[in-house]
């Protein structure tokens, strides 16, 4: 049910490059676009280039980065589920605005509170499925998030080609279908219980203890239990939990989920995700294909998440993300090597045989990302922090990631009309210094409890264990036996 808000998420991305790639709705709120593209002398790379049209797209990313300091409060003191409801009413009511809206800014209002939606969500959904979750198939359960956000941007782009087919009224129907994740989310917050660390935190020790019985199956909770109230106890002393989290002994955490949200843009996906109709519009495919080859992506994005969630907890996180950037890598240079020869400024006819080959290699590319960077960008920094700094790292991380969808969501049209194809050898040499950073400096994580990656994980990395060694009031007797039979 909590992986809802994913659906919702992927829902809102998907949606709006069907939308801003119909013609009708261009004509009520984009009018310059379609003056633009009826002139048609416009270089091929530049006619989407229009800030209203990037606006459209990055309101929801600037209000969901907004709402997520908000978020970080009431994930703390009213708990995850309430934060998933008050997510869920957001969605609600920015689906009536975009479903109704008469003009632009009442377009740009529904974007802006499905983006207040979209903080919320992001907030509480990772760490009550991280939080809830048993150890060995944690990583699985919260890559059911990431997998709800790619069916989300499928389901959107299937109801996106259906839709292009009900002239004048088409994209309100699009925006509107946004309502039925937003009213499951809302539901679902409505039946599930709080998480026991949630509970715990909040002083309600008893409720706390109930709810962990119940969602491990087994009146045996002692030892995690003790675990949990002990975290935090530690977590009741720290007043200030955005100032703690810049100490020296959280900088490793705070770094590597930083650097991992930024990574995750610079891959380009969104880029690739956000504007698939308009870029294969651009390579020269017509309307109909390109709704297509945006729902053949989306495909592939959801089957891939599959992967993920299967491999995640055997292979381990490392590994994947290193495989996942040498194919990335490839079909990216790939891409820009097929553009730089075929789509001249003007000339868009690639062919028949190169198209497949962009799409078979944006396929490649998507596949990749949705076994890695996509899943693990959000599952690692939510199982790494410590409980004390959990819920203003979740905070963090989830500011990090808008901030910089928003960035590249204001960007891409115009780089894409500047850069013209090199835009993809951009993205490749991003993806040349992430596998790096990964390679030397992230720490694998399957199969560890969440309140054991200090001993386990941190102080036994080569790099990050200078920053672990003042820390000794952290051990509490006895609880790095528990670790002991792995």
């Amino acid at each position: 049910m909590a992986a809802t808000g994913g659906l919702m998420f992927g829902y809102d991305v998907g949606i709006s490059g069907g939308v801003t790639s119909m013609t009708t709705s261009w004509a009520k709120f984009f009018p310059t676009v379609l003056k633009k593209k009826n002139e048609d002398k416009e270089s091929n790379y530049c006619k989407y280039d229009n800030q209203g049209l990037q606006l459209f797209t990055s309101s929801l990313y600037l209000a969901g980065l907004t709402a997520t300091f908000f978020a970080s409060y009431t994930t703390r003191r009213l708990g995850r589920r309430l934060t998933m409801l008050i997510a869920g009413v957001f969605f609600i009511v920015g689906v009536i605005f975009n479903g109704a809206a008469q003009n632009l800014a009442m377009l740009i209002v529904g974007r802006i509170l499905l983006g207040c939606g979209v903080g919320f969500a992001n907030q509480a959904v990772p760490l009550f499925l991280s939080e809830i979750a048993p150890t060995r198939i944690r990583g699985g359960l919260n890559i059911l998030f990431q997998l709800n956000v790619t069916i989300g941007i499928l389901f959107a782009n299937l109801v996106n080609y259906g839709t292009s087919k009900i002239t004048p009224v088409g994209w309100r129907l699009s925006l509107s279908l946004a309502g039925i994740p937003a009213v499951l989310l809302t539901l679902g917050a409505l039946f599930v219980t709080d998480t026991p660390n949630s509970l715990i935190e909040r002083g309600r020790l008893d409720e706390g203890k109930a709810v962990l019985k119940k969602i491990r199956g087994t009146d045996n909770v002692e030892p995690e239990f003790n675990e949990i109230v002990e975290a935090s106890r530690i977590a009741h002393e720290v007043k200030h939990p955005f100032r703690n989290l810049l100490q020296r002994r959280n900088r490793p955490q705070l770094v590597i989920a930083v650097l991992l949200q930024i990574f995750q843009q610079f891959t380009g996906i969104n880029a690739i995700m956000f504007y698939a109709p308009v870029l294969f519009n651009t390579l020269g495919f017509k309307n109909d294909a390109s709704l297509y080859s945006a729902v053949i992506t989306g495909a592939v994005n959801v089957l891939s998440t599959l992967v993920s969630v299967y491999s995640v907890d055997r292979v381990g996180r490392r590994m994947l993300l290193l495989e996942a950037g040498v194919q990335m890598f490839l079909s990216q240079v790939a891409i820009a090597v097929v553009l730089g020869i075929k789509v001249t400024d003007h000339s868009d006819d690639l062919g028949h045989g190169w198209a497949i080959m962009v799409v078979v290699m944006v396929c490649t590319f998507v596949s990749s990302f949705a076994w890695s960077w996509g899943p693990l960008g959000w599952l690692i920094p939510s199982e790494t922090f410590p409980l004390e700094t959990r819920s203003a790292g979740q905070s963090v991380t989830v500011c990090v990631n808008l901030l910089f969808t928003f960035v590249i969501a204001q960007a891409f049209l115009s780089m894409l009309c500047h850069l013209k194809y090199a835009i993809f050898v951009f993205f490749s040499a991003w993806v040349l210094v992430m596998s790096v950073f990964v390679l030397f400096f992230l720490p694998e994580t399957k199969n560890i409890p969440i309140e054991e990656m200090t001993e386990r994980v941190w102080k036994q990395h080569w790099f990050w264990k200078r920053y672990m060694e003042d820390d000794n009031h952290h051990i509490v007797n006895g609880k790095i036996n528990n670790g002991a039979s792995v």
